[in-house]
Order: C-alpha cells, then sequence, then structure tokens
C-alpha cells in the first residue's frame, strides 16, 4: 500500500533520510528567512524611537536588549518558522498524496512507534535547548550589578514622577508636551507624536541604572523597548529592573498596561547623557552628586574623628588636673601630723 512507506510499520531507512534531509532543509531556509528579516527591518529603525512602517525590534540600546534579541532572531524564529513550514508542508503533502482520489483504498495500519517516538523526543530537545537559552536571559536580567544610580519611577494617573532617593531630588513630574497631542503640532513642533514630554528622565551613559517601579493608584507598566524591559507598575509593591545605557541619545517608551481613559498619553521619555552633565543636572534640581555626597561624608568622618581626638585630649587633661589636685589634698593631710610627731 503506497501509504505505509511514510506511516506503516514499514518505515523504510530512505524515507527517514528524506524526512531528516527535508527537515535540516526546513531549518536552513527559515534561518535565512528570519535573519533576512532582521537585518532590514534593524537599517529602518532609528535608535530609541519607532519608526513608521518599519518591522521588527527598535535598535538595542544595551547589552541586555541585544541578548533578547539574539534569544529571538538567532534561536526561536528560526524554529518557529521551521516547524511552521514543516507542518504547513507535511499538511499540503498528505492532502495531495492521500485524497480519496489518489488514495481510494485507505490504510488499515494504526500507529508507527519510531515515528511516535520521534515526534515526542525532538519537540522535547527543542524545548529543552529554548530552556537552557531563555533561563540564561532570565538569568541576566534579575542580577542586577551594583548600581551607579537608583532611580524610583512612579505611575500616576496619567503621568509619571521620578526620584532619585539616593541623590536627593524628588518629585520630578513628567507629563505629555501639548504640542505633542496632535500630530499636526507634533509634525510642526519636530517633536514625536505622543512622545515628548515637559520632563524627562536623566540618566548617565555606561552606568548601572537601578529602577524602582511602583504604582500610585491603578497598575501601570514602565516599558522602554529600546532597552529591553517592561515591568509592572503595582501599587504596594516596588518592582525592580536595571539597564546601562550604551549611547548618549532619547530613548522613548509609554506606560504599555491600560489604566484609564488616558493611557494613551503617559510617555516615557529617557535621557542618556554624559556623566558632567547628569551631576550638573542633578545639582541643578537640589540634589547632591555622589562625589559631593562621598566629600561631605570624609568631612562628617574627619569632623567626628577630630571631636574624638579633642574629648580625649580633654579627658586626659581633666584626668592629670583630678590626679595632681588629689595629690596635693593627701600632702596637705599628712603636713600636720608629721610636725606634731616632731614637736612630741
Amino acid at each position: 500500500m503506497g501509504n505505509k512507506g511514510l506511516f506503516g510499520k514499514g518505515l523504510s531507512g530512505r524515507g527517514l533520510f528524506r524526512a531528516a534531509s527535508g527537515a535540516v532543509a526546513t531549518l536552513a531556509l527559515s534561518a535565512a528567512i528570519s535573519a533576512t528579516l532582521s537585518v532590514s527591518a534593524f537599517a529602518e529603525d532609528t535608535m530609541g524611537l519607532p519608526t513608521d512602517k518599519a518591522m521588527g525590534w527598535q535598535p538595542a540600546g544595551s547589552a541586555l536588549k541585544r541578548q533578547a534579541e539574539w534569544f529571538y532572531d538567532d534561536l526561536l524564529l528560526p524554529i518557529i518558522v521551521a516547524i511552521c513550514v514543516l507542518v504547513a508542508g507535511l499538511i499540503i503533502w498528505i492532502m495531495i498524496r492521500y485524497n480519496k482520489k489518489t488514495n481510494p483504498v485507505p490504510a488499515k495500519f494504526s500507529h508507527n512507534t519510531l515515528i511516535e517516538i520521534v515526534w515526542t523526543v525532538v519537540p522535547v530537545l527543542i524545548l529543552v535547548v529554548i530552556a537552557v537559552f531563555s533561563l540564561g536571559l532570565l538569568r541576566d536580567f534579575n542580577d542586577m550589578p551594583k548600581p551607579d544610580v537608583v532611580v524610583k519611577a512612579t505611575g500616576n494617573q496619567w503621568f509619571w514622577s521620578y526620584d532619585y532617593p539616593e541623590l536627593g531630588v524628588t518629585d520630578i513630574e513628567s507629563r505629555l508636551r501639548e504640542d505633542a497631542k496632535d500630530i499636526k503640532t507634533a509634525h510642526a513642533a519636530g517633536i514625536p507624536y505622543l512622545l515628548e514630554v515637559d520632563n524627562v528622565l536623566v540618566v548617565p551613559v555606561n552606568k548601572v541604572v537601578h529602577v524602582q517601579v511602583t504604582g500610585a493608584d491603578v497598575i501601570h507598566s514602565f516599558t522602554i523597548p529600546a532597552f529591553g524591559f517592561k515591568i509592572d507598575a503595582v501599587p504596594g509593591r516596588l518592582n525592580n529592573t536595571w539597564f546601562k545605557a550604551e549611547k548618549i541619545g532619547t530613548y522613548y517608551g509609554q506606560c504599555s498596561e491600560l489604566c484609564g481613559k488616558d493611557h494613551a498619553y503617559m510617555p516615557i521619555e529617557v535621557k542618556v547623557v554624559s556623566n558632567a552633565d547628569f551631576d550638573a543636572f542633578i545639582v541643578k534640581n537640589g540634589g547632591k552628586t555622589r562625589a559631593m555626597i562621598a566629600s561631605d561624608a570624609a568631612a562628617s568622618a574627619a569632623a567626628a574623628e577630630q571631636a574624638a581626638e579633642t574629648a580625649s585630649a580633654s579627658a586626659a587633661v581633666t584626668d592629670a588636673a583630678s590626679a595632681a589636685a588629689t595629690s596635693a589634698t593627701t600632702s596637705a593631710s599628712a603636713a600636720p601630723v608629721s610636725g606634731a610627731a616632731a614637736a612630741h
């Protein structure tokens, strides 16, 4: 019977070889297609900004984002395309080869042990490979290095507020600019529609930024595509993430959790600047740079040490004076007794 060669107990080695060759060719084709799509999309996109009619990811602004892109573009996408092409090809082939017209006598077998083993083991191996790389990526996202800057982002209806708790800067409210609410006025002003804000989140380049995220009223979501993270802002909870921007520039994001009628009007604008510009920003907003804090701490420690030395010296002088007074009192009380004894 014609269909026993693939699904019956008489599965031949030639059939297995053809199936394996087809799977390899499908994987190679899917990898080439996905690589072509990702490269062309990357070439069209603008750093830190969504680009009209572009496809794929925004260009990566951090190492973690590049890792996430590799995981999807070079690992997941070829596997997804290969499986889709293989399954679609099998369905089409079976429809043509084993329809009623070309195969009027149906097969009588019920299963094939080897094929069942293959289609059980192969998906398991694919999932294991995906799990190994995904767990490594999750580890890198969660194992935060020692932060250089700590930023607290609070979602409100419908704006963001930023604090730099360690540097003494608080309550920077970031709202959508009025001229960015309309596409015509935004284009006239040369700013991105629905993305430009009045007060930006400023961070230094090539520094680890620890972002603490919470919500003041309902659930929001703090999302910056160029840095590859999306984290919920939940009232009463402090979620944490981090990034390390590699290039000076402006990077945009948005609230990605439906939070009310003006959900579309609470964008995120991150300005990555040099270390000197970041220190100037902190001082301008009434805070202190890490160098200033370290200097103040050193001055306080020196003052405390000086005070301790002064107190110790004062205590030594007091002890010496007390000892001298005690000695004088003892000598004075002993002198009459000696005189009386001599007269006697």
